[in-house]
C-alpha cells in the first residue's frame, strides 16, 4: 500500500496508514487475485507483465506467507495499454503521493513509479495492485536508482506454474528498509536461499542505494 502525505482534515485519510476497518470505509475492501486466476485476468494482454510482492517470495521459497493483495507489475511505458486492455470491464484508479483518482480519459498523466489499483466498480472490492515500472528505451528501470537498468528477462523468473515472476533478490532490494515485520520474515526466510549470482546481484544494488546498508557487506 503506498505511504501517501496526512491530507487536510475534510479529505480521506492517507490509505498507506489505515488498520483494515478504517481502509474498507474510506477506500473499500480487497479480494485479492491469486496466482491461480491471475494469468486468465491477464490473457490477451500483450506487453510484458510479472508477479511482484509477497508472491514472488512465496513461489521461490514454498514457504507459505499471508497476502493482503496481489501485486504485478507492468512497464511505466505500457500503462495505457493497460487501461485500454482494462476497458470497460474494470476500472483502474491511479494511486500516488499527491493523488488517489481514476485513471480514466481526464487523467491519463501518470507519474511513471506510481501504481494503479483495479476493481470492477465503485462498489466492488479491489482484485489487483499494479506498482509501475520505469523503463528506459524498454529496459527495467530501478526506480531506487535510475542509472540502473537491465533487460527485463534478468531480472526476473519464468516459474513452474507458467507464470513471470521478480527474481527474489530484487524482490528483497524493494524490501530492504525492514521496517514491517512482514519483510524481516521475508528476509529472514530468503536470504539463505540465494544463490551466489543472487547474492551478489543483491550486494552491489544495495551498495548503489544505501553503502550503509547490512546487504551492502553480504559475503
Amino acid at each position: 500500500m503506498p505511504a501517501v502525505p496526512g491530507p487536510p482534515a475534510d479529505q480521506p485519510p492517507a490509505a498507506g496508514h489505515l488498520p483494515p476497518d478504517q481502509f474498507d470505509r474510506w477506500y473499500g475492501g480487497w479480494d485479492p487475485l491469486t496466482p491461480n486466476d491471475i494469468g486468465e485476468f491477464m490473457a490477451g494482454f500483450d506487453r510484458p507483465w510479472w508477479i511482484i510482492g509477497g508472491w514472488s517470495i512465496e513461489v521461490f521459497t514454498g514457504v507459505r506467507r499471508d497476502h493482503e493483495d496481489m501485486d504485478i507489475s507492468i512497464l511505466s511505458s505500457d500503462a495505457e495499454a493497460f487501461r485500454r486492455f482494462l476497458g470497460d470491464r474494470w476500472t483502474p484508479w491511479n494511486v500516488d503521493e499527491g493523488w488517489f483518482r481514476p485513471y480514466d480519459d481526464r487523467f491519463r498523466e501518470i507519474r511513471p513509479d506510481s501504481q494503479l489499483w483495479v476493481r470492477r466498480g465503485a462498489r466492488s472490492r479491489w482484485v489487483l495492485d499494479v506498482p509501475l515500472t520505469p523503463d528506459t528505451d524498454g529496459w527495467w528501470t530501478n526506480k531506487r536508482n535510475r542509472s540502473h537498468t537491465e533487460d527485463l528477462d534478468d531480472v526476473t523468473w519464468v516459474a513452474p506454474d507458467g507464470l513471470r515472476y521478480a527474481r527474489p533478490e530484487v524482490t528483497l532490494m524493494f524490501k530492504a528498509a525492514q521496517v514491517r515485520e512482514k519483510d524481516r520474515r521475508d528476509a529472514e526466510v530468503l536470504l539463505p536461499l540465494l544463490d551466489d549470482r543472487a547474492r551478489t546481484w543483491l550486494r552491489d544494488t544495495m551498495r548503489r542505494i544505501d553503502p550503509d546498508h547490512p546487504w551492502a557487506a553480504l559475503p
